[in-house]
This record gives C-alpha cells, structure tokens and sequence, in this order.
C-alpha cells in the first residue's frame, strides 16, 4: 500500500511519514503490521473525541441510515445542521447568533474574509506576521512567509501585516480597514498566546476605525484550551469566529459565526454571496453535533487544563527549552531544530506519534484527543525523556 500512496496519491512533502493505518480506535492509531501508535498529534488537533469514539460513530450511522446530500447549502431545512447551529448559539456570546457551515477551515476563512468585506464596505485586510490560516488562495494572502506564497502568486490585495503582540502596531487599523483576522493563539508560529490583554485592544482599536475582528479558532476551539472556543480565556468576542478541525470529530467540516445582522448580508446584493455544495452535509453535522454534546455534557473540557499540568510535570529536560501553549494545544521548544526532528522521527520508531509545527522548527507538536488519559500523557511523556535523554548524550559525548 505505501508503494500505491506514494505513486498514486498527491503528496504534500518529498518525506511522509507514510504509516499504513488499519484502524484507530481511542488514543490510538493500528497499522497494517499490527503495531498500535499512541496518539500525540490526534489528527493535526482534528480527533477532539480520540479515534472512533462511540458518540460520533453512533451519530453517523443513524444518519446514513436517513439521508445523505439532498441539495446544496442553505436551500432545505435538515436538523443535523439546524441542531448544530442552534446549539453553537446557544452556548456563544450573543452577537455570535448565525452560523455558516462548510467543509474546512480554510473556506471558513474565505467566507469570513468576503463577510468583512461585505460589511464594512472597505477591502483593507490585516493579519498577523507568521500566522496560519489555511492554503487557498485566499488564506494563503494572509501569510508573510514569502518561501510558501512566492510560487503563487499574485494573491488577493490589500493585505498588510502586523506583529502578533505588538501594541505599537495597533496604528496600522485604520479607517481604509475592512478587517483584522488573527489566530488566538498563534499555531504555526509556534503556540505563541496573547498576552498584556492584546486581544482586548485589537478589538477596541477595530471598533474605534469601524474594522471587524476575525478570529481563527480552527485549532483552538472546541474545548482545547480549557474553554469551548480560546477566545472565552482573553476577555472579549470577536466580531466574526472562525472554526474548524476538532468541529467535526474526525470529519472534515468549518463555520464562520457572527451577527445575523451581519450574516444575512452574504444572502442578497448580490444573491448567494457565498454559496457551497456541501457545506452543513447532514453526515458531517452529524458529527459535529455529536462532539459538541459530549464536550457539553461531560467534563473534558475542564480535564484539558489538569491534563496540561500533567504534561508540563513530566516534560521536563535540559533539551527542552519551554512548553508552550494552553490545555492541550501545547507544543515542546527543544534545543534546536535538528534535536526536534530527532525527535518525532525516533518517536515514531517507539510508537509515538508527535509532528511538527509549520514555522517554528524547533518545536514539537503535542495536540492529542481530549480523551487522553492520564496513563497514556504518563507512557507518552516517558517515551519522550527517554529519547531527549538519549539525544542528550549523544551529544555530550559528540563535544
């Protein structure tokens, strides 16, 4: 099979890990020579409920059962996306009332863009240096990383950048500004968080200049951070909230929230503003909204910040410059980049599945499933020292 992967399918990087899977179940990954990996990365943050959780499995066979596609977004009433919005709703701020589904984080992001343009009438786009929003055409303008974006273009205009945490860049929203979009905690850029209330003040400076903050929850949100969307730790509510990954419980989905009043201008002037085939598809919503009634009816949410705790305990070693992060959105700053590579290569050969970040290379993934047990942190974390150990006198004895 790995032969077929890698003549057959379009590949992202010269060197995939290429894991044969069979099957993956909790906090765990099976692969064809019936190897079980530990889950560390639990999808890129995507498996919120581990593999194959009950909940989510149950949610989509009785809906398969029912229907499938019946027609494209926005046209009929199907419950699982009218439950689901209707649940986001409910358990969001109030000016955060109307949800568009769709199928990824990324096209979340582009509707969230055309939205701000809509509303404000301006085109003006700001983001924050080193972010991540996604790879179409559109999110990929909102990255400064002139190595990735070269290639391609030209891409959209009128988008400038700013430091993410610097208030002195706050005079650059301005009245020519349509949007800011910022990550709430920054991803690639190595799990970096808001810090002196520069959430708050991006917020007042947007409302000031009559701009619109988006935030990009794709990783953040659905309980990784301790609360059910990042933002809720910061102090404020943005005007548009982008979600994605860890939505769908292990199926591909993303949503934009915002005002109806502002939503509903996406449905005339002109006529289907943004439109999608299958966004809100009754199987994905079915899972959705599955996830998000275990996060609400149990207490993994709150568990996220115990188990962080339990990570930073055991995570300690002289290679290992900081954790960064919050709940289980955390990420391992080693050394250097070549001690990080190491790393999750030597991982891997120990059943460990830990990946990297886009940008900051010294860094180390760790976003495993909520579910996580305490045994499993403890046997990851282990398995981690022992390789940092080993790398550590390897080292010595090098010098």
């Amino acid at each position: 099979m790995k032969e077929d992967f890698l003549k057959f399918q379009a590949q992202t990087t010269p060197h995939p890990l290429a894991l044969e899977v069979e099957s993956a179940i909790g906090s765990y990954i099976k692969t064809s020579d019936s190897k079980n990996y530990l889950d560390f990365v639990a999808g890129v943050s995507a498996c919120t409920l581990g593999h194959s959780h009950p909940a989510v499995v149950n949610a989509i066979k009785e809906q398969a059962e029912k229907y499938l596609h019946v027609m494209v977004y926005g046209e009929y009433a199907q419950a699982p996306a009218v439950e689901l919005s209707k649940l986001l709703a409910k358990n969001l701020p109030g000016s955060l009332s109307k949800t568009y589904l769709v199928n990824s984080g990324t096209e979340a992001i582009e509707g969230a863009l055309k939205l701000a343009r809509r509303a404000t009438g301006k085109t003006g786009i700001i983001a924050a240096r080193r972010a991540y929003h996604g790879n179409t055409m559109g999110s990929l303008s909102l990255m400064d990383f002139e190595e990735r974006v070269e290639p391609f273009k030209p891409l959209i205009g009128d988008v400038s950048f700013i430091e993410f945490n610097s208030t002195k860049d706050l005079q650059n929203i301005n009245d020519h500004t349509a949007c800011v979009i910022l990550e709430t905690i920054q991803g690639g850029a190595g799990f970096i968080q808001p810090v002196d209330d520069y959430l708050l003040k991006v917020k007042k400076r947007c409302e000031e200049v009559g701009a619109l903050l988006i935030l990009d929850e794709i990783q953040p949100g659905f309980g990784r951070t301790g609360k059910l969307f990042g933002f809720e730790n910061f102090g404020l509510v943005p005007d548009i909230l982008v979600m994605g990954k860890g939505m769908g419980g292990g199926l591909p989905i993303g949503a934009f929230t915002a005002s109806e009043e502002v939503m509903d201008l996406l449905m005339d002037n002109p006529k289907m503003g943004h439109i999608t085939t299958f966004g809100g598809n009754p199987l994905i919503a079915s899972a959705a909204l599955a996830t998000l009634k275990e996060l609400l009816g149990t207490s993994l949410i709150a568990e996220t910040l115990q188990k962080e705790k339990l990570f930073r305990k055991h995570l300690q070693h002289p290679l290992i410059q900081e954790v960064r992060g919050r709940g289980l959105m955390l990420a391992i700053i080693l050394k250097s980049a070549e001690i990080a590579d190491q790393l999750v290569l030597r991982a891997k050969d120990e059943q460990l599945i830990l990946f990297w970040l886009l940008f900051e290379k010294r860094a180390v993934r760790i976003t495993p499933p909520l579910t996580i047990s305490s045994e499993e942190i403890l046997k990851g974390c282990g398995i981690i020292v022992d390789i940092l150990e080993e790398l550590n006198s390897n080292i010595e004895a090098v010098n």
